[in-house]
């Protein structure tokens, strides 16, 4: 089965990991811009960083057979040193447009504050103006109202729904992506976020439409081989070969390939064109 990770810090990473993560069948990933966990000081540093995952961290996924993409931006909990945030904002743009680079994220909130607010803003608004993929970061406390504020913004900006990925969603924000395009994240992930189980329940009652599964994983006591466990536990738990290909390897592609930096895994063209209808259109629609 192929699989695709659409959220993993391989940064943070070894070797040991893309060695295992390609046994399990994972053939893509999508890394996005992250807390290092300690704080920049320099704008510097940030380019040095958006340097490594459009350069290096490229190179040796594909030392494994991993397609390797990236995200870019100043990641909520980075967007609190505002003077530091909007200097790194001033020269992110030349980075967007380079090769593998396919959307503008990690970005959103982190404690809610209202400089992440301003920094969020910025970044939505660049992501309209020059027509980009964004994914957003959902916050980790308070989460329900965090995405209710993440929605109210992204309506104010102008953002177009089906261009947006938002991420960390659980079940008690599944219910606000009703009569919406957005495509919605779930991220297994051990202690505080989803369990295999979890994230399978909750393809089970919303259905496969514009849903995604990813591990998130980086620093913290995380797991690269979360998108397999998921895989392995919808087709314990009487999901087909068909549907689970869908959430995990068909679905990333169909919103990444809105970008056109991305490059489609080979014999994956057909999945090129992103599929429109909303997310929880017909509950459990093509789910068991």
């Amino acid at each position: 089965m192929r699989i695709f990770d659409p959220h993993i810090h391989m940064y943070a990473r070894t070797t040991d990991d893309y060695e295992a993560m390609a046994l399990a069948g994972i053939e893509a990933v999508i890394d996005p811009s992250f807390w290092l966990g300690s704080a920049r000081h320099y704008a510097g540093t940030f380019y040095d960083y958006f340097e490594h995952l459009l350069g290096y961290e490229n190179e040796r996924a594909a030392m494994y057979n991993i397609s390797h993409h990236c995200t870019l931006s100043v990641n909520p909990r980075e967007a609190n040193d505002l003077a530091l945030a909007n200097e790194v904002l001033e020269r992110l743009p030349e980075y967007l447009s380079r090769p593998r680079c396919v959307a503008i994220g990690e970005i959103g909130f982190d404690r809610q504050t209202e400089a992440e607010e301003e920094i969020f803003r910025k970044q939505a608004r660049l992501g309209r103006d020059r027509d980009l993929l964004l994914l957003v970061h959902t916050p980790h406390q308070y989460k329900r109202l965090g995405v209710e504020r993440t929605l109210k913004i992204l309506a104010e900006e102008g953002v177009e729904q089906r261009r947006v990925l938002i991420d960390h969603n659980t079940e008690e924000t599944m219910p606000l992506f009703a009569g919406t395009e957005y495509w919605v994240g779930l991220t297994v992930y051990p202690v505080t976020k989803l369990s295999p189980e979890r994230a399978v329940n909750i393809a089970r009652q919303y259905g496969l439409e514009r849903l995604i599964v990813n591990s998130s994983a980086d620093w913290g006591p995380s797991d690269v081989l979360s998108v397999p466990k998921v895989a392995h536990l919808m087709l314990k738990t009487g999901f087909s070969r068909v549907e689970v290909e869908r959430l995990v390897w068909e679905n990333p592609i169909r919103f990444y390939s809105q970008s056109p930096n991305f490059a489609v895994p080979v014999g994956a063209e057909h999945l090129a064109a992103s599929r429109r209808p909303s997310l929880l259109e017909g509950v459990r629609e093509g789910v068991r």
